[in-house]
Parts: structure tokens; sequence; C-alpha cells
């Protein structure tokens, strides 16, 4: 299934979002068009090899969303070694790591993710209000186009999991919630990351974000 949006006057650079049936597609698609790119949804491998850069989107459980996209595990995988930008949005993100405590509860096996940045989702603590939700503070711990004019702003959380990558040089952003977690993680070349916040439900602060991305798009 495709679905190209209306076409952006001069768009800055081609991006697919990624359609596996989980995700706030076109609410990710207007964020993306106010960000000057010309957006399509699809499930076409052929068309995330032509992109200039590609999002995974995701709402719901880890293991849902691994089952769901595991038949373009193969095709993301290949994105990643081309070193297209490819861009993991809340469960999106928590899909480019290995596994996740998500994935491993009433008796079942883990689940591996993409493991294009190797580390473990881990739930917030036991007694700690979950889900994290709402607006909360992004503090920028390493440089990275994605987090260009964004230190100290804030972005839109809903989650009960985070990031704990195994290399600490893969945390971009934290964010505290009784406890300083990756808020912003990347890997070692920088072309595969992923905000754990919505940056098209985070206001200016996600435009931006969304800008940052697109021009890094424009740019490979």
């Amino acid at each position: 299934m495709s679905t190209v949006s209306s076409p952006q006057e001069e768009a800055l650079a081609s991006v697919v979002i990624v359609d596996y049936g989980l995700g706030n597609l076109r609410s990710v698609t207007r964020g993306l068009e106010r960000a000057g790119a010309d957006v399509e949804i699809t499930d076409d491998p052929a068309a995330f090899a032509a992109a200039d850069g590609v999002v995974l989107p995701g709402v719901g459980a880890f293991r849902e969303g691994v089952e769901n996209a595991d038949p373009l595990r193969k095709d993301l995988l290949e994105v990643a070694e081309r070193g297209t930008p490819l861009f993991g949005i809340c469960l999106g993100m928590q899909m480019l790591l290995t596994t996740s405590e998500e994935g491993d509860n009433d008796g079942e096996s883990a689940v591996q993710g993409l493991d294009l940045i190797p580390g473990t989702n881990v739930r917030f603590a036991e007694g700690q209000k979950v889900p994290h939700m709402g607006w909360n503070e992004l503090e920028v711990q390493r440089e990275h186009p994605l987090v260009e004019g964004v230190d100290g702003r804030y972005a839109y959380f809903v989650h009960s999991y985070y990031a704990a990558p195994d290399d600490e040089n893969a945390t971009v952003a934290t964010t505290e919630y009784e406890r300083e977690f990756p808020s912003i993680v990347a890997n070692e070349a920088g072309t595969v990351f992923g905000t754990q916040f919505h940056p098209e439900k985070s206001g200016e602060t996600g435009l931006q974000i969304l800008r940052n991305f697109v021009e890094i798009c424009a740019e490979e």
C-alpha cells in the first residue's frame, strides 16, 4: 500500500513513512510536510531505496510493533546499511534497539528489535507513575544535526519504557522523569536515530526537529 502526500513546492527532500500498521501516520505526514518534505506513506521496499530519508513511526507495544514490521526487517536494515537517514519515533525508536523488557512478559520469549542501536528498552521503576505523559525538557548531551536549536526546549511524551543503549555515546539527549533517561538516541555513524517523544505533537520544538531531519535528508 502506498499513499503520496500533496507535493510540496520545491520540497527539500523526499521522505518515506513506513506503513506497517501502527503509528500516527497522518500527523507525522503533516509535520514533515510543514518541515519541507515530499512525503510518501508506503510499505514498498523500492520506495525505501529511492527516498532521501525513512521514518519508522510507532504507537503501541514492542512485541506487536516488531512482529508487524518483521516482513520489512531486511529492507529496513538495508536502509541503514546504505546510510540513508532512518528516524524512529516513539515505539519506532524503541524498535531500533536490540530488545525490550516489554517483549518478554507473561511467559513469552523476548522478541528481537532491529539491533541498529544495541541496547534494551526498560520499564520505569516500580512505584513510578506510568506512562510518562505530557511535556518535558530535552537536555542535549552531544552534537548531532537532529538536535540543532532544541536544547532546553520541551517535547511531548507518552511512554512506559525507555531506551538503555549499551554504548552511552548513543545518547544524544536526555530527559528527567524521577530519573534521567535517553530521549534521543543515535548510532555511531549518526545516520540511524530516534526520539522517544512525538515530534509531530511537540509544537515548535517538534517542528524544529522535523526540519532538522529534512535537512539531514537533503544533505545525504
